[in-house]
Parts: structure tokens; C-alpha cells; sequence
């Protein structure tokens, strides 16, 4: 074996063990729900592009901290599945059905779609701070800010990368994503870019959470087995 064909079975190993059983049995009916996201992002986007239905996924999906606060938190669900318009929307779909595909079969359903959600409401809540702190703060964003659109299923697809690459311990895999995504506000600072890292944050405090759970756990384990045995 190859240095690195043995580097990337180290890297993606226990990754592509989690995915294989299930995909190979089940192809694509494993994955119902990136493929029900991936067909629901793609109607959003056809219907964007009409001219009888733009303003209709405007008014359910667009997301701008210009918004009331309510109505952005009511639009957000659906906001992960409405690709910005600055993008190629076939690159969008590759994404959900690559990153959402593989998040279903190794964390399940219903925690794929928390963590899309976490990460996509970091995003939108930092819009809104980072308008209030101002460009004179290093974490601060212009005032035209507030009428951008938000990063739509980007956010999503960066914090479930990141928090893959943290559960299976990919951790170069995860890496690069972040490196990728600062570089992308160095090279190109703009609202998406820092809400990518937004979404970043809020899932590395997830993943410190779960570590911080898994190491009591552990903790409480090993003192459990160390205990001297009761006398009868």
C-alpha cells in the first residue's frame, strides 16, 4: 500500500465504512432526504427564475437582515434550499446531495438537518451583528449588507463538512474547508464569506460540546471500573 493510499484510508476510512453498508443496500432510497432536498432546491430554482415566481420564493426563502428578526427565523428552514443567484445552481445540488447525501447515512435524518440549521442561523444572526458593530470592527459588515441575501444551502454544506470531518476524524478533510473558506474572505470579502465562517464557529462549539460530553463519559467509565468491588 502506497503512502498515500494508506494517508487516505487513515483520512476517509471510517468515513466511507459509515456510507458503504447502507448505499450499497439501499442506494439511493439511504438518502431520502438529500434527495428530497436536492429536488426541492432545484423546483425553488426554477420557479426563482419566472418572472410570476420570483417574488414568491423571495417572500419564503430570501433571507436579508434588513428583515424583522421573526420573519428571518420563519424563512430560514427554508432558506437552506434557495441557491444564491451569484452561483451556478448545479453546483448547489452537487453539494446537498454530496455533503447532505453523506450526513444522512452516518449522523441520521433528523441531526443532518439540526446541524444544517445551526449553521445556517449562525449565519443569519451574525448578518445582523455584524451590521450593528459596523466596517470600523474587524467583525463588522456595511451597512448595504443588511439587503444581500444570505448564503442559502452553502452555510449548511460547510458546517455539516466540517462536523463530518470532526465525528470521523478527518480532520485535514475539515481543515482544508475552513482554510478554504478564509481564504475566501481574505481573496473576496463579501457577506457569504463570512457567514460561512459564522456557520464554522457555531459547529466548532458543537464539536467541543460533544467532546467535552464524550470525555466525562469516559471519565465516568473509568472510575466506575476502577471502583473495588462491593463485599456481600
Amino acid at each position: 500500500m502506497t503512502t498515500l493510499a494508506r494517508w487516505a484510508r487513515a483520512e476517509w476510512g471510517a468515513l466511507y465504512a459509515a456510507v458503504r453498508g447502507p448505499l450499497a443496500a439501499r442506494r439511493w432510497r439511504a438518502v431520502p432526504m438529500a434527495v428530497t432536498a436536492v429536488c426541492l432546491t432545484a423546483v425553488l430554482h426554477v420557479v426563482h427564475h419566472q418572472s410570476w415566481g420570483y417574488r414568491f420564493v423571495q417572500d419564503i426563502g430570501a433571507v436579508r437582515a434588513e428583515d424583522p428578526l421573526w420573519t428571518a427565523l420563519l424563512r430560514t428552514p427554508l432558506s437552506l434550499f434557495v441557491p444564491a443567484l451569484d452561483l451556478p445552481v448545479w453546483g448547489a445540488l452537487v453539494q446537498i446531495l454530496l455533503v447532505f447525501g453523506i450526513a444522512e447515512l452516518c449522523l441520521g435524518r433528523w441531526r443532518t438537518l439540526a446541524i444544517a440549521y445551526v449553521a445556517t442561523l449562525a449565519g443569519t444572526l451574525y448578518a445582523r451583528l455584524g451590521i450593528r458593530l459596523g466596517p470600523d470592527s474587524p467583525f463588522g459588515l456595511p451597512a448595504s449588507d443588511a439587503w444581500v441575501v444570505d448564503t442559502g444551502p452553502s452555510a449548511a454544506v460547510v458546517g455539516l463538512a466540517v462536523f463530518l470531518g470532526w465525528r470521523y476524524r478527518a480532520y485535514v478533510t475539515a481543515s482544508v474547508v475552513i482554510v478554504a473558506m478564509v481564504a475566501e474572505v481574505v481573496l473576496k470579502e463579501n457577506l457569504a464569506g463570512k457567514e460561512h465562517l459564522a456557520a464554522i464557529v457555531a459547529v466548532l462549539v458543537l464539536c467541543a460540546a460533544g467532546e467535552l460530553r464524550q470525555r466525562r463519559s469516559r471519565d465516568r467509565a473509568g472510575s466506575g471500573s476502577g471502583a473495588p468491588p462491593i463485599q456481600s
